[in-house]
């Protein structure tokens, strides 16, 4: 039993400031109200008897209580979110067909989860589930060889087709360890080593390089991937640097000491992934995946990435419908 004021709101709320170290930005992250956020803050300090953050200083930072109750909140939180998406067990038993395409970027980890998860409810379902590019799951789609689709949207609308909003995925630079410093005022060096491109085909490469037209920026042509994993390979071997998003960072775990991460210094934007199905699909199914969709990418890729690169907060996001 938790002691009185120790509540799941407040070990919430004290998780954010830890990351912003702002009760503007934790309101913003919780939905909460700035009062509100202090309010959490305070019950949670009174009912340990120990203060959590240098309310003296601006950005707050934690204590060394703080920092060790941090390790202890985080812990407990992720097990809680990894439970509660595990527990989104979509209903399927009345189905007796159900094929399913995703992106590859949720293969490193997602992917195997949500078929577990949806394979508890597949009785006498014919399931198929493949993971292809976006431009060809949106085809298979549109042939109706797929029921659902997840996959990054292009932004125009689809007839015949309902769109359920996931994950909100901000571009950002990632370059060799130690090579930048602030890459705003660094251009020279990106200019100097060579800009590693994602293959012209992929949707993710023309939504890249449509961005860099609109801020008018040429970079060397001489390198075209179409392999995440071999360009944040080739980015960790200094060869160059690259633009990707959080979903495809986080699948090259194996060469995260090689790498560093930054928002992208010209331009904010991000890309949109969600889920994909007929209109005329009455039924709960794609809404019940989607959500369990959401909460798989929160646990699994948002809580971790943000925790690494809590600059993420706030712009990588899941998105409701």
């Amino acid at each position: 039993m938790l002691m009185k004021g120790v509540t799941l709101r407040g070990l919430e709320v004290f998780e954010a400031l830890a990351k912003t170290g702002s009760v503007a930005q934790t309101a913003s992250l919780t939905g909460l109200s700035q009062p509100a956020v202090s309010q959490q803050l305070r019950n949670l300090e009174s009912a340990l008897g120990a203060e959590l953050v240098n309310h003296g200083r601006r950005p707050m930072v934690l204590t060394p209580v703080g920092r060790n109750f941090l390790a202890r909140t985080e812990a407990v939180l992720a097990e809680l979110r990894l439970a509660q998406s595990e527990l989104s067990v979509v209903d399927l038993n009345h189905l007796s067909t159900l094929s399913i395409g995703l992106i590859d970027d949720f293969d490193n980890d997602l992917t195997p989860r949500l078929v577990t998860t949806l394979a508890e409810s597949l009785v006498n379902c014919r399931f198929k589930m493949i993971t292809a590019s976006s431009h060809d799951i949106l085809e298979a789609l549109d042939a109706r060889d797929l029921h659902i689709a997840v996959t990054a949207t292009t932004g125009a609308l689809r007839e015949g087709v309902t769109e359920y909003p996931l994950v909100q995925d901000p571009f950002m630079l990632v370059a060799p360890k130690g090579l930048l410093l602030k890459p705003e005022a660094e251009m020279d060096i990106l200019q100097s080593l060579p800009f590693l491109r994602y293959d012209s085909s992929q949707l993710i490469s023309q939504q890249i390089e449509a961005h860099l037209a609109r801020q008018k920026l040429l970079f060397e042509e001489r390198f075209e991937i179409g392999s995440h994993q071999a360009l944040m390979a080739l980015v960790a071997r200094r060869i160059g640097w690259a633009i990707t998003t959080p979903l495809g960072y986080m699948r090259a775990v194996r060469f995260h000491e090689d790498l560093e991460a930054f928002p992208l210094p010209f331009g904010a934007f991000s890309r949109r992934i969600s889920l994909f199905s007929s209109s005329d699909w009455a039924d709960r199914v794609p809404r019940d995946v989607a959500q369990t969709m959401r909460r798989l990418v929160q646990g699994h890729v948002i809580d971790p990435a943000v925790q690494q690169l809590p600059w993420l907060a706030g712009d990588l996001k899941v998105l409701e419908d």
